[in-house]
C-alpha cells in the first residue's frame, strides 16, 4: 500500500477540548485518504491522551512526561515521517473542506516550494498575519513603540497592507498551518531546539530560504485559527503569562544573536532599552498611571536579566 502524501504533525499541551473538532475538520478534508496522524502529547495535564485515543486512534502518539516545548515535539516526529510532506498543525486551526487538496497539488506543482501557507482567518472570519517579513531589532522596536509613522517605507513583522488574495513569496508563515516537503526536512531539519516557544518557524524559514527554497504564501483555502489555546492553558494551570512573556525574549535573543551576530545583539538590547523608555514617556503623557510605567520596566529588567542567563543569547534557560 503506498504512503499517503502527507504526515500531519501535531503537538497537543492541554488543548483536549480542541481534538475532536480539529480531527473533524481533517476527515471532512480527505484526511482518511491523504494523511497519516502523528500526535505529541506535551505533558499535558487535562485528559488528553484519553481523549486522542477515542477522537483519533488510528493516530501515532507519543506521550511526553515533561513538556520540552513546542520545536523540540515536533522533531521527535521526524523519525516516523513517512509522505512526501509534512504538515504542521496547531489543535487550535481548523481545514477547510479543501486545504489539503489544495495544498498538496500546489506543492506537487511548484517543486521549488519548500514551505506553503495559507490564509489564516480568527473564529469571526478577520483576517490574521499570514505571511510576515523577517524580524529585525529596528522593526520589532518600531513594531512595539508604535512609531511607524517615522519609518516609512519599513518592513514590518505583521504586515497586512497588501493583497491578501494572491499567492507570493515571503519570509516566513506562523506554524499553526506549516506544510513542508519532505526533501527540505532531509536536508535542513526541522526546528532547532533551542527555541522553547515562539521563533521557531522564523528561524526554520530563514534556514531554508538560505538553502535556496522558496517559503509562499497560498490564499486559496483558508484556515480557521482561533489562536492562543495552549498558551492560555498554560496561564491558567501556571500561572504563568509572566513565564510565557519570558519564553518570548528568551527565544528573540537566541534568534537576533543568531542571524544578526553580537552587533545586531547588542543593537536589539539597545532597542529595548529605548523601547521601554519611549512606552513609559507615553504611560507617563497619557496619564496610565504608575502601573503601566513599572511595566515597561519589568519588560526592560526581564530582557537584559534573560541575556545574562542565556549567556548573552548562545544557549537557552531550558
Amino acid at each position: 500500500m503506498d504512503n499517503k502524501p502527507v504526515d500531519v504533525m501535531v503537538v497537543n499541551f492541554n488543548t483536549a477540548a480542541l481534538l475532536q473538532p480539529m480531527f473533524d475538520a481533517l476527515r471532512a478534508a480527505g484526511g482518511e485518504a491523504l494523511a497519516s496522524y502523528l500526535v505529541v502529547d506535551n505533558a499535558s495535564v487535562d485528559d488528553s491522551v484519553e481523549r486522542l485515543g477515542k477522537v483519533c486512534p488510528q493516530a501515532l502518539l507519543l506521550s511526553n512526561k515533561l513538556n520540552v516545548g513546542f520545536g523540540r515535539a515536533n522533531n521527535q516526529l521526524l523519525a516516523h515521517l513517512q509522505g512526501r510532506y509534512a504538515l504542521l498543525l496547531n489543535t487550535d486551526a481548523f481545514v477547510a473542506t479543501d486545504s489539503l487538496q489544495k495544498t498538496i497539488d500546489y506543492m506537487d506543482a511548484h517543486p521549488e516550494c519548500g514551505i506553503l501557507g495559507v490564509r489564516l482567518v480568527g473564529r469571526e472570519g478577520d483576517l490574521q498575519p499570514s505571511c510576515r517579513y523577517f524580524p529585525t531589532p529596528l522593526n520589532v522596536f518600531v513594531g512595539r513603540t508604535g512609531l511607524q509613522r517615522f519609518f516609512p517605507g519599513l518592513k514590518m513583522v505583521d504586515e497586512m497592507d497588501w493583497d491578501h488574495a494572491s499567492v507570493r513569496e515571503c519570509d516566513w508563515l506562523p506554524g499553526c498551518f506549516y506544510l513542508v516537503r519532505r526533501e527540505v526536512l532531509d536536508q535542513v531539519g526541522l526546528f532547532d531546539p533551542r527555541y522553547f516557544l515562539y521563533y521557531e518557524e522564523v528561524d526554520h524559514c530563514k534556514r531554508v530560504k538560505a538553502a535556496g527554497w522558496k517559503v509562499v504564501y497560498f490564499p486559496d483555502t483558508t484556515v480557521v485559527h482561533i489562536g492562543g489555546e495552549s498558551s492560555r492553558s498554560v496561564a491558567e494551570l501556571e500561572a504563568a503569562s509572566r513565564q510565557i512573556s519570558g519564553y518570548q525574549i528568551e527565544s528573540e535573543l537566541l534568534y537576533f544573536r543568531k542571524h544578526h551576530g553580537a552587533a545586531g545583539l547588542a543593537l536589539h538590547m539597545l532597542l529595548v532599552s529605548l523601547g521601554d523608555l519611549v512606552l513609559a514617556l507615553k504611560a507617563l503623557l497619557k496619564g496610565r498611571g504608575l502601573a503601566a510605567i513599572k511595566a515597561c520596566w519589568r519588560h526592560t529588567r526581564a530582557t537584559w536579566s534573560l541575556l545574562f542567563k542565556t549567556q548573552f543569547a548562545s544557549q537557552p534557560t531550558r
